[in-house]
């Protein structure tokens, strides 16, 4: 068990990365820019998609995703384009999440983008985890919230010593979306839920130990990779996996380095395999260690409510389609947008940064099964369509 001191670094490190990453996303709406958010071009057999928001952390708008599934799709059909690559701008972020902001204001107002940037964007990750050709994501970089979805359901996610993971989504108000209900209940035990529940960061190489990452290659190495991905002729799924794999076997950072949660592994699948989030809570509080008190002290600042449908999410999740998950995220994206959590989630983070939000409802006790429930109702007509 690591001491009392090391876990308190760590969660402490957590919260100021999570802070830095959503003061950039506090920007995203606003960054103007005469380049183009997004770059397409094909090399030799390879289509490249290039995230070209350095100064948003390459955070994805409804504009970037509807420039790269078009392509995406043609790319899947053109028997010249035998692989895909993407990878962003800069040596900050492979893509540090969604237009957030954005979409709080436009669901104030009920604008129809709180529709259309859920769906699209489900619609881009669903079409790179059905896409029929090699799709390789270069994650240097933080790698969060909409940038999990352009890379986690690809066939290669390959991560350096750079990369930064997480999903803070229930800090906001939301809830770790973007196919999350599909990836993360398939971790190893109760890895995922914790992932979710907490918003703990994974960085480097402990990325790839958990499964998020199916490669972990040095940033230095990239350049190099890229060009041999490129180079190759007609290759297969196994020729891109050999490759990849030989540079992977190369990479001498962290190859002695154990798990970051290889010692609370056994706590995390005891102390959240419970079926409530208040039997999850009791757990912790009975354990009484250090540890379970710090996991404590996070939960009990998220919203009681993203906890509860979170829950509810990678449980129905575990035991779904991957298309099936992308429809009930959508329910809950537009059940979010209704309702006040997210609102005052970015407000507190974004906005007003006084990092108080006030939660309704403010208990986990008072958020009812009826509340839960009503995030997970069909939609009608306003179905996601895959």
């Amino acid at each position: 068990m690591a001491s009392a001191i090391t876990i308190s670094k760590i969660m402490n490190r957590s919260a100021a990365c999570t802070r830095v990453m959503l003061k950039h996303m506090q920007s995203m709406g606003s960054v103007s820019t005469s380049e183009p958010g997004v770059i397409l071009s094909q090399e030799g057999s390879a289509g490249i998609i290039l995230l070209n928001r350095p100064k948003a952390l390459n955070a994805l708008n409804l504009d970037m995703a509807r420039t790269i599934l078009p392509q995406l799709k043609e790319w899947e059909s053109n028997q010249k384009v035998s692989l895909i690559i993407i990878k962003g701008v800069g040596e900050k972020a492979f893509c540090a999440g969604g237009d957030i902001k954005a979409v709080a204001e436009a669901g104030k107002k009920k604008h129809r983008l709180a529709q259309d940037f859920f769906r699209e964007e489900y619609m881009l990750d669903y079409a790179i985890a059905t896409c029929k050709i090699p799709y390789i994501a270069l994650i240097d970089g933080i790698t969060m919230g909409g940038g999990v979805g352009l890379s986690v359901h690809g066939s290669f996610r390959v991560a350096t010593e750079r990369t930064l993971f997480a999903m803070p989504e229930t800090a906001i108000g939301l809830f770790p979306d973007v196919g999350g209900g599909y990836f993360l209940p398939r971790l190893q035990g109760k890895l995922g839920l914790y992932l979710a529940l907490t918003g703990f960061q994974l960085k480097g190489k402990d990325v790839q130990h958990a499964g998020v990452a199916t490669h972990f290659v040095e940033s230095a190495q990239l350049p190099s990779l890229e060009k041999d991905l490129i180079s190759l002729s007609s290759p297969s799924f196994q020729d891109v996996a050999d490759l990849i794999d030989s540079y992977h076997s190369m990479s001498k950072t962290g190859r002695t380095n154990s798990f970051v949660l290889a010692e609370q592994m056994e706590k995390i699948n005891c102390l959240f395999s419970a079926s409530t989030m208040e039997e999850i809570m009791s757990n912790l509080e009975k354990d009484g260690s250090a540890w379970s008190q710090k996991q404590l002290q996070t939960l009990r600042k998220m919203s009681p409510t993203s906890l509860k449908i979170t829950l509810r999410q990678l449980q129905d999740g575990a035991s779904r389609e991957i298309a099936a998950s992308f429809v009930m995220e959508y329910r809950m994206s537009q059940a979010c947008m209704r309702g006040h959590d997210f609102f005052e989630g970015v407000r507190a983070v974004l906005v007003d940064r006084d990092s108080s939000p006030r939660w309704k409802p403010e208990k986990l006790e008072e958020v009812t099964p009826d509340i839960v429930d009503s995030h997970f109702e069909p939609l009608g007509d306003l179905e996601l369509r895959l």
